[in-house]
């Protein structure tokens, strides 16, 4: 899995052990998430476009290299992408923002489009899209699906939490999208959801059931 990328730096994950702990409240686990959005974001943006600006130090001018933030698009998967997002906005303030509202029907699993609203001239642009988990990759694989109809220069996708289900579909379906994550937890359950992961992210970032 060449295009899989684990980050395993020790801050990252401390902070996802701290998540995982079920008695940790939402105020905690908000917190944690954004800082740890903003320790992967160093990562995902290690290969970022830089283009020369010239600046004036207080000795003379030169010339100096900035990421091209607007060429960069965070694209949050509705709703617990935006936990993701505000960490990764931290990082990379200039990037542009895209959302795309999808649902997982409890039925079939498969995900069901609702909202769709990105920057314009998404053809000159490098997309990373966030959410939390990736766990049967249909939401993963329906929004990389969606994006590509506007052709983007590259997509990457970061998730705190992975399983090998979730990253064959999405290596199936996406060879060519990076894939950034925390941790490749062990399998998924009959009900979708990540073991021994970290419950439902949603859920616990914004306090509902």
């Amino acid at each position: 899995m060449s295009n899989v990328h684990l980050i395993d730096h020790p801050l990252v994950q401390h902070k996802l052990s701290l998540m995982r702990n079920k008695e940790v409240s939402t105020n905690s686990f908000r917190r944690l998430l954004n800082e740890l959005a903003m320790l992967m974001a160093y990562e995902v943006t290690r290969d970022m476009p830089l283009h020369e600006v010239e600046i004036e130090t207080p000795l003379e001018t030169t010339r100096c290299q900035v990421i091209d933030g607007k060429k960069l698009v965070f694209v949050s998967i509705l709703r617990a992408g935006t936990g993701i997002l505000d960490g990764m906005l931290s990082v990379v303030p200039g990037a542009r923002v895209g959302h795309i509202g999808l649902y997982r029907d409890p039925k079939t699993l498969t995900a069901v489009e609702y909202y769709f609203k990105m920057p314009s001239e998404m053809r000159e642009r490098d997309v990373v899209v966030v959410d939390p988990m990736l766990a049967t990759g249909n939401s993963a694989i329906a929004a990389v699906e969606r994006l590509k109809e506007l052709g983007p220069r590259s997509i990457k996708f970061v998730c705190l939490l992975t399983c090998p289900e979730g990253l064959r579909a999405m290596q199936q379906a996406h060879p060519d999208v990076q894939i950034f994550t925390a941790a490749i937890d062990r399998e998924l359950n009959e009900h979708g959801y990540i073991l021994p992961g970290l419950g439902d992210a949603g859920d616990r970032i914004f306090g509902t059931k």
